[in-house]
C-alpha cells in the first residue's frame, strides 16, 4: 500500500492530528496564543520574555511547531553586522481558534487600493492618521510623552528604539508591520503612520514631532520628538 501523500485524506488527517497533538502541550498552546494575537511575527526572545520562559525552552517548542506545520519562519536581515533575526508567525493554513484576524491584511490591501484609485495622496493620509492619533492619545493622559509614543508604537508592532541628544529624542521604528503595503503605496501608508504619530503627540502634549523619515529616506524609518 502506498504511503499517504499530502493530497491523500489519510495523510491530511495524520498531519492535522500532529498539529492538534502539538497544541495539546500547555507551553506550545501559550506560544500559539501569543503568535495568534500578535500583529507581527515574534522572535524567540519576544515570546520568552512575555511568557517568562528560557529562550532555549521556547526555541525547541517553536521548532517543533514549525515542523508540524503550525508556524512559518521569517528571516530578517539586521542591516548591519550580526546574524539575521529569526521571527515566527502562524502558518497560513494553521487551524483557526477564533483569535486570528485573517481578514485584516486583505481589508488593508483593499482600502489602500481604494484610496489610491480615488486619487487620495500623502496629505489625505496624514490627515486621516492625525485624526486617529488624537483619538488614541485619549488613553495615554499624563506621564512621559516619549514613553507613550514608544508604547503606542510597540503595541502596533513597530519595535521602537530611542536615541536622545540635547535637543531631541529620535525614535527608530526597527520593524514595520505594514512593510508590504508601504512598499507598494509608500505615500499612503507612510503618510498614515506620520499623521498618526503627529496627531498622537499634538493631543498628548509634552512633545511635538519635528521630522519623520520614512523607508524612502533611510532604514529604519525614524521620527524626531522635541519637548514643548
Amino acid at each position: 500500500m502506498a504511503d499517504p501523500t499530502p493530497s491523500d485524506p489519510a495523510g491530511v488527517d495524520l498531519a492535522r492530528r500532529e498539529i492538534f497533538r502539538a497544541l495539546g502541550d500547555n507551553t506550545r498552546y501559550a506560544i500559539y496564543l501569543e503568535l495568534a494575537r500578535s500583529a507581527a511575527p515574534l522572535s524567540t526572545a519576544d515570546i520568552a520574555a512575555t511568557l517568562g520562559l528560557h529562550v532555549n525552552t521556547v526555541r525547541s517548542h517553536l521548532e517543533h511547531m514549525r515542523e508540524v506545520g503550525l508556524l512559518e519562519l521569517h528571516i530578517e536581515a539586521s542591516g548591519g553586522v550580526g546574524r539575521p533575526q529569526h521571527r515566527y508567525a502562524l502558518a497560513a493554513d494553521a487551524p483557526s481558534l477564533g483569535l486570528e484576524p485573517p481578514v485584516l491584511p486583505l481589508l488593508a490591501r483593499m482600502l489602500v487600493r481604494l484610496a489610491a484609485d480615488a486619487g487620495l495622496g500623502a496629505a489625505d493620509a496624514r490627515g486621516a492618521g492625525r485624526d486617529e492619533g488624537r483619538h488614541l492619545a485619549r488613553g495615554h493622559a499624563g506621564g512621559d510623552p516619549v514613553a507613550a509614543v514608544c508604547a503606542l508604537s510597540a503595541g502596533l508592532g513597530f519595535d521602537p528604539a530611542t536615541v536622545d541628544d540635547d535637543e531631541a529624542t529620535t525614535v527608530a521604528f526597527t520593524r514595520c508591520p505594514f512593510a508590504d503595503l508601504a512598499a507598494g503605496s509608500p505615500d499612503l501608508v507612510c503618510g498614515l503612520h506620520e499623521g498618526l504619530v503627529a496627531g498622537f503627540c499634538d493631543s498628548l502634549g509634552g512633545c511635538r514631532m519635528t521630522s519623520f523619515r520614512t523607508l524612502t529616506d533611510r532604514q529604519p524609518c525614524q521620527v524626531d520628538l522635541v519637548p514643548v
